[in-house]
């Protein structure tokens, strides 16, 4: 696990050796056990060291195959490296370390691209091939870590975060005005755009070629997500079954390391059953979880803090746990360092994360995390309810973009941002959303196929913001996170089973949509149960059928009643500031009445609330 960064001048002039140790070194937090800067001619690859597997010297990056043709600046961990290092030393293949780099490196220079569907595991790379001048970048199925590039002039830049491109002196960071409607009307980013003006994201499952010259740049996939209804009669009990290996298989996989394994332990199933797992193989696993300070809370914030049942847990599984209470001042101490690190604001708040992530990383280097459970086996039941029952695929798209409009509706949008809105901008999100689906058929007869959509959609857009979020907190502070849901052969699983092992009352929700709109089929929408049946049926040969029963509880303070409560003087003085760096894009006053609204009590604006300043910490440390 560690940072990586790269340039390559495509009219050939030399790369600078003095901008790429500036590059490496912003990122230096991704990696702090060692750096390491490879030039030739008009590329650089530049590393940071985050030592995991194979702590020696022997495993050090840019790392160069024997015949002196394949270069390497490796981010991730490759979990099958043991099999493929066996398969390699049979084709003449010599290993000097214990690691994963050398067997990724080996792999391409005997297979070439046909090596990325070889690894299971989380990557982003560089390969700079010195004989036929060709530069690869290339990012793991399903996005676990974020590889970045940006071209200025004739110079393509590579890097794990955004803020590396800063250490080249021809990038300057400017704000992206259409990456900032489509993270105000999604509080996230659904194509590859970011908060900064011609920086983009290399998608999840794909990679990138660059020659010398001004040939296009453009992303190639090489995996997609596929989820389908099984054709023919299917055996639940042997689905079951094969669940519980498959999973049991993901999680040993992802235990191998040279350094401490712990994971994070919050009340819930997915967590719970990972660290079940985990702490039958690891002595004194470590678990962590952060809870909150309720009592200035209210209404449903009152259920947010998961303590009480993250030590039950603990006391079950024999692990040694630590926690962390988060007070309503605690964001505001943590926003500066959070939006310097996370880059581009996604996904809601991720000031508990980061604060996980901290604690994590005083007792362990490697934390296993529960993410994914929820994108593949339908963990968002509400979610897919709504849009289960169409006209056709486009009535489909309509509905779906309404409710994923989660900060600005686009009737407002247009106010929000009048300091720099132009008409072609008023179709862009809705074009984006339906972009995500470009590649897929339209031709849907079935409800499963509409509840399919939506759970590619998730894991395409929603997943990937998690994953991004995750990423970047967790390296803040020097540690590696791993998701187990995650694993090549568990996803192919999850991702064929039929939606009625998945969803417990699809079936009603469809009746109650067709004989009455609107009506009882919305006492659905909000059940949290019904979603990830045969998930719950093997974690309970695990975890107490208690916690395998429980409902879906979100990483989330209590900020609705802080921001109009102890943080009040903080939003106000931040937002309605007449200094306020937003509004050089943003309506002051349509922005003001917004919060208003919140902090008067007449709507809960908590998700646009920490959004706009999170908008306004990021515009500080990078504009």
């Amino acid at each position: 696990m560690c940072g990586i960064a790269g340039i390559l001048h495509r009219d050939g002039r030399p790369a600078s050796a003095v901008a790429l140790k500036a590059m490496t070194e912003i990122i230096a937090h991704r990696g702090p056990d060692g750096e390491g800067q490879y030039c030739d001619g008009p590329v650089g690859l530049g590393h940071r060291r985050l030592s995991i597997i194979d702590l020696s010297d022997a495993a050090r990056q840019p790392m160069v195959t024997r015949d002196g043709r394949h270069v390497l600046t490796y981010n991730g961990e490759i979990y099958n490296f043991q099999e493929l290092k066996a398969e390699l030393s049979t084709r003449g293949h010599q290993f000097h370390s214990t690691g994963d780099g050398e067997v990724l490196l080996a792999a391409f220079s005997e297979w070439g691209l046909s090596a990325l569907y070889k690894f299971n595991g989380m990557f982003a790379f560089a390969v700079w091939d010195t004989a036929q001048r060709i530069l690869t970048l290339v990012r793991d199925r399903f996005g676990v870590k974020p590889l970045y590039y940006t071209e200025v002039g004739d110079s393509f830049l590579f890097a794990s975060e955004i803020k590396a491109f800063k250490g080249a002196p021809e990038f300057v960071p400017r704000i992206s005005i259409e990456g900032l409607g489509e993270y105000l009307t999604f509080q996230n980013f659904f194509s590859d755009s970011t908060l900064f003006d011609a920086v983009k994201l290399l998608p999840a499952g794909s990679f990138l070629q660059v020659k010398l010259g001004n040939e296009p740049v453009t992303p190639e996939r090489f995996w997609d997500f596929h989820f389908q209804e099984p054709e023919g009669d299917t055996d639940d009990a042997e689905l079951l079954d094969e669940l519980d290996s498959l999973f049991q298989q993901a999680v040993s996989r992802q235990l191998i390391s040279d350094v401490e394994v712990g994971s994070y332990l919050s009340g819930g199933m997915d967590s719970g059953s990972i660290t079940a797992l985990a702490a039958t193989q690891l002595p004194y696993m470590r678990t962590f979880t952060v809870g909150f300070d309720l009592s200035s809370a209210s209404g449903v914030e009152l259920g947010f803090d998961e303590r009480a049942k993250a030590e039950h847990m603990s006391y079950l599984f024999k692990t040694e746990h630590y926690e962390m209470v988060l007070k309503a001042g605690d964001m505001e101490r943590a926003l500066p360092s959070l939006a310097w690190h996370l880059e581009e604001p996604r996904v809601g708040q991720s000031y508990p994360n980061f604060y996980a992530a901290s604690l994590a990383s005083k007792f362990v280097k490697v934390v296993l995390s529960g993410t994914g459970g929820d994108e593949l086996f339908a963990g968002y039941p509400w979610r897919y309810y709504r849009a289960v029952v169409n006209d056709d695929f486009q009535h489909y798209v309509n509905k779906y973009y309404d409710f994923w409009q989660r900060l600005v509706p686009g009737k407002t949008l247009s106010k929000i941002m009048a300091p720099v809105w132009s008409d072609e901008m008023a179709s862009s999100p809705k074009e984006i959303f339906r972009g995500v689906f470009r590649e897929h058929s339209e031709q849907l007869t079935r409800p499963e196929d509409y509840v399919n959509h939506s759970l590619y959609f998730e894991a395409k857009t929603f997943l990937n913001g998690l994953l991004i979020v995750d990423d970047k907190l967790a390296m803040a502070h020097g540690l590696e996170n791993r998701v187990p849901f995650l694993d090549n052969d568990l996803v192919d699983f999850a991702t064929r089973l039929p939606t009625r092992l998945k969803l417990g009352n699809l079936t009603e929700v469809i009746r109650l949509n067709e004989n009455e709109p609107g009506g009882k089929a919305q006492r659905y929408f909000d059940k949290t149960r019904d979603g990830k049946l045969i998930l719950r049926r093997m974690m309970a040969r695990h975890i107490p059928d208690s916690i395998a029963e429980r409902e879906k509880q979100g990483f989330s303070a209590p900020d609705a009643s802080w921001f109009k409560g102890e943080s009040i003087d903080y939003v106000r003085r931040r937002l309605m500031n007449k200094k306020a760096r937003i509004y050089e894009f943003l309506d002051r006053k349509a922005v003001t009445g917004m919060v208003d609204d919140h902090l008067e009590g007449r709507e809960n604006r908590r998700l646009l609330i920490w959004s706009l300043l999170n908008l306004e910490q990021w515009c500080e440390a990078y504009l």
